[in-house]
């Protein structure tokens, strides 16, 4: 179980950076979304240390409430669960996600995901 823990921990690490090089190449949608999976990921990790198994979900805000994590992070949580659906799908939003998404929404989740591994890190 530690091994699997560790494996989503750092894969929500990688997917944190490579939001990073995408904010840096101007795919503000792949930022956004690669931000979503971070904190997906990282909530996993930490699903998996506290009940012992995974929960295959994409909702992240239901993953907050479980854990019972800060509500300032549910609130972060709240705000970045339709990232995952509206920064890849052409018919969800009124224009498309790579239209869709500005720099100043990829760096807001880009910020908020930090904030969420930041707290998770120091539960693992």
């Amino acid at each position: 179980m530690e091994e699997e823990i560790k494996n989503w921990w750092e894969q929500a690490k990688r997917d944190l950076e490579s939001a990073k090089h995408s904010l840096n190449s101007g795919d503000y949608y792949v930022a956004s979304f690669l931000a979503h999976q971070s904190v997906e990921k990282a909530l996993k990790s930490l699903y998996i240390k506290k009940f012992g198994k995974l929960i295959k979900i994409h909702d992240v805000f239901f993953l907050a409430e479980k854990l019972k994590l800060p509500n300032s992070l549910i609130e972060i949580c709240k705000e970045l669960n339709p990232v995952y659906t509206e920064a890849r799908y052409p018919d969800i939003g009124e224009k498309i996600p790579a239209e869709e998404y500005s720099e100043e929404d990829a760096i807001n989740d880009l910020e908020n995901a930090e904030k969420v591994l930041k707290w998770i890190e120091k539960q693992l």
